[in-house]
């Protein structure tokens, strides 16, 4: 869902994973067609490593 969420809507995702400040500048950046597609990018990853941190957090307690 979130990956759903990082393509159409992608400083929603921000706010998801705890990164309000992350969340406003890619929002800046998507009110602009051609910085959509960076912000969507963007988000993907930041979701790869949220993911992450959350797999390394599970296995360290």
């Amino acid at each position: 869902m979130r990956l759903l969420i990082a393509l159409l809507l992608p400083w929603l995702l921000f706010f998801t994973i705890g990164r309000p400040i992350a969340g406003i500048i890619c929002l800046i950046l998507q009110i602009t067609v051609i910085g959509w597609v960076p912000a969507a990018i963007w988000a993907v990853y930041a979701l790869s490593q949220y993911n992450t941190d959350q797999k390394i957090a599970e296995l360290r307690s």
